[in-house]
């Protein structure tokens, strides 16, 4: 009796814990079965074991690798097999009989192509039409490809898929079935000039590497495919993040029979397969059933498949339906334990005490939730709150005010689906740096509206844990500083630029020069500095007022700006008085020919509220290394150059020389 009442202890125990039963009793074992040979291909899966992502969950994965002839929906549906990765062939699969049904996609493009050797012989995929072709099986996209190019499958001599790329080479074959994450690169590598032939250039984008299970293990085991559905994300998520560790664990962990796996081929598969995924656009293992309906018309235009195939049981629905049997067999057998001690009704008893003082907690904590609740949807902030996968479950209504995304287009997506592509790689590093040590991050984002326009906003982002401290969520409040930011930014261009005609003010004018002597001292190029200053202005000013003198200086310097390159800068450093700095100039002669090109600019008439003003300009040039080799002796060089050039008669120019160092003006 007692070794019976402990069992059913352990039963109450796992069934309402299911920590403690993962902890009690053995991980529930489960396979998953690959297309291939160990490669970072399926990479996420190594990750979700090697972090513990699958333990957590319950699992203990025997990840096995494909050998020559194994069929791996057969493998699944036998039940040798628990999940199994493989092509949109499935869809045809399912329509054969085949009980199969897709519970993710790790690729959001195919890498099937065709490969051949560059040859006279094969310019096109049309070319194709009487050749030799190894294909491999489950390449059903392939074969669209070809009928949807108008080449007959009938006149092509079909070979069997010896998958060595060396049958291409050597003229075994025309073409090859090939992925475009591996062959290339082993083509790279024997330099062997080829090319492509991938079904997305006929339209036919499919999906890759998916992730099935078969009906059976779905409504025998549902927890156990989400289960395994959740983990196997967040390897992807984190193989993707951390490719350099990944790479290495393979190499240590999941040696290949015939060591195709070297360091370079690993890191060119990495960057080949983080193309494909596009984690970047959209979350790992998203699969959108009106893109599923385009591939199953597309196979049923070829033929394939009938009109109008319906999805129905073919992709997985993630939510789970209550287990009423469960809830009833705990309460079952929590009577059961208490009849045993024979205290059924002190049992009952005891229960409704701790039910009323629960009710009472539970009222208090709802009035808790209630004001939290209101508080969060009504926040002037935006709120988003995942789950530990990074799956948005819930935003606010300033959430959808400020991205234009409502929360049902949000549900299940990654907050990826903002990202500008601007925000720098290493604020996300360190996000993520801090987020996964289970700390709190705070920093700025650049990000784009549904609209497309880019905002700024101030981030604050939390993990949560549960009372066994397993992350759970991230919370996330995020402030719109867009207006913030370009106040800043308008306060920071004023600090540095003349508030009238928008030119560089002294203080970034001298900055540029000190960087500009920089380069001119390591690369040993010359520099000119000119001071410039606007000859008979002062009157115009005075007789016609400051409103119609700073529509002339504004009109000025437009016109000294367009006389200059890009690298070079025109300031304005007060009143009527402009600088100008022209780098790697090469010799003198350009330097003053410069100058000429803006004396002339000047002179040409300013027409103003209807009266024409003319002006005309005198030009003092000091040249690096000759005239000085800082920014002050040329600049004083420069400005006795200009005063020497007002002298002599004003509206010319003037290159410093020594004996200018004589003249003194007031």
């Amino acid at each position: 009796m007692n070794r019976f009442k402990c069992l059913l202890c352990a039963m109450v125990l796992g069934l309402c814990f299911p920590s403690f039963a993962t902890q009690a009793f053995a991980l529930d074992k489960v396979s998953l079965q690959l297309k291939w040979t160990h490669a970072f291909q399926f990479a996420g899966y190594y990750a979700a074991k090697q972090q513990g992502y699958y333990q957590q969950a319950g699992l203990d994965v025997d990840i096995r690798e494909a050998s020559p002839g194994i069929n791996v929906t057969d493998e699944v549906i036998s039940g040798r097999a628990d999940f199994g990765v493989g092509t949109s062939s499935l869809i045809l699969e399912r329509k054969a009989g085949k009980p199969v049904v897709v519970i993710a996609v790790a690729f959001q493009h195919s890498p099937q192509v065709f490969v051949t050797q560059k040859t006279p012989r094969i310019q096109s995929i049309h070319d194709l039409k009487d050749k030799h072709i190894m294909l491999e099986p489950q390449s059903e996209e392939l074969l669209a490809y070809l009928k949807a190019e108008g080449v007959p499958l009938d006149s092509i001599h079909w070979q069997t898929h010896r998958f060595d790329v060396h049958d291409l080479m050597s003229g075994t074959t025309d073409a090859m079935s090939a992925y475009s994450i591996s062959e290339p690169f082993f083509l790279d590598q024997a330099q062997v000039a080829y090319q492509v032939f991938t079904p997305r250039s006929a339209g036919i984008d499919f999906y890759g590497d998916n992730i099935f299970t078969s009906e059976k293990q779905i409504s025998q085991h549902p927890k156990r495919v989400q289960a395994f559905r959740d983990a196997s994300m967040r390897g992807w998520e984190y193989a993707l993040s951390h490719k350099e560790q990944i790479i290495q664990l393979i190499l240590n962990q999941y040696p290949t029979k015939d060591h195709r796996n070297t360091p370079e081929f690993l890191h060119f598969e990495a960057d080949k397969v983080a193309d494909l995924m596009r984690n970047d656009l959209v979350a790992v293992g998203y699969m959108n059933p009106g893109r599923w309906q385009h591939i199953a018309d597309t196979y049923a235009d070829l033929g394939m498949l009938p009109k109008h195939y319906a999805l129905d049981d073919f992709l997985y629905d993630r939510n789970l339906p209550v287990n009423y049997l469960l809830i009833y067999g705990v309460v079952a057998i929590a009577l059961l334990l208490a009849s045993l001690t024979g205290g059924v009704t002190y049992y009952i008893l005891r229960v409704n005490r701790r039910l009323a003082k629960t009710v009472a907690e539970l009222k208090a904590g709802e009035l808790k939730l209630k004001l939290l609740s209101m508080a969060v949807e009504h926040s002037p902030t935006s709120v988003i709150i995942t789950d530990a996968d990074t799956r948005i479950q819930y935003v606010n209504p300033q959430f959808t005010k400020e991205t234009g995304y409502s929360s049902e287009e949000v549900f299940d997506k990654t907050p990826k689906i903002l990202q500008s592509g601007l925000t720098r790689i290493d604020t996300y590093q360190d996000m993520w740096a801090h987020l996964t040590q289970g700390d709190s991050w705070k920093g700025e984002l650049i990000n784009r509206r549904k609209s497309g326009d880019l905002y700024w906003e101030e981030a604050h982002i939390s993990p949560v844990f549960d009372e066994k401290n397993q992350l759970t969520h991230y919370v996330s409040v995020k402030l719109d500083i867009t207006e913030r930011k370009h106040a800043n930014e308008r306060l920071a261009h004023l600090a540095h630029h003349d508030g009238l005609t928008n030119l560089p003010n002294r203080t970034l004018f001298f900055e540029r020069v000190e960087h500009g002597l920089k380069l001119a001292k390591r690369h040993r190029t010359r520099l000119a500095l000119m001071f410039i200053d606007l000859d008979k202005f002062k009157p115009i000013n005075d007789r016609y007022g400051h409103a119609i003198g700073d529509v002339i200086l504004q009109e000025a310097a437009k016109r000294m700006v367009q006389c200059i390159r890009e690298s070079d800068t025109v300031g304005r450093i007060g009143g009527d008085e402009f600088i100008g700095l022209m780098l790697d100039i090469g010799d003198h002669e350009h330097a003053e020919h410069l100058a000429h090109k803006i004396c002339h600019a000047l002179n040409l008439p300013f027409e103003v509220a209807g009266q024409v003003h003319q002006l005309s300009a005198s030009i003092g040039i000091a040249v690096y290394p000759e005239h000085g080799e800082d920014d002050m002796h040329l600049a004083k060089s420069a400005d006795l150059a200009m005063y020497y050039a007002k002298a002599s008669g004003r509206n010319n120019v003037k290159i410093f020389h020594e004996s200018m160092t004589n003249y003194y003006h007031p």
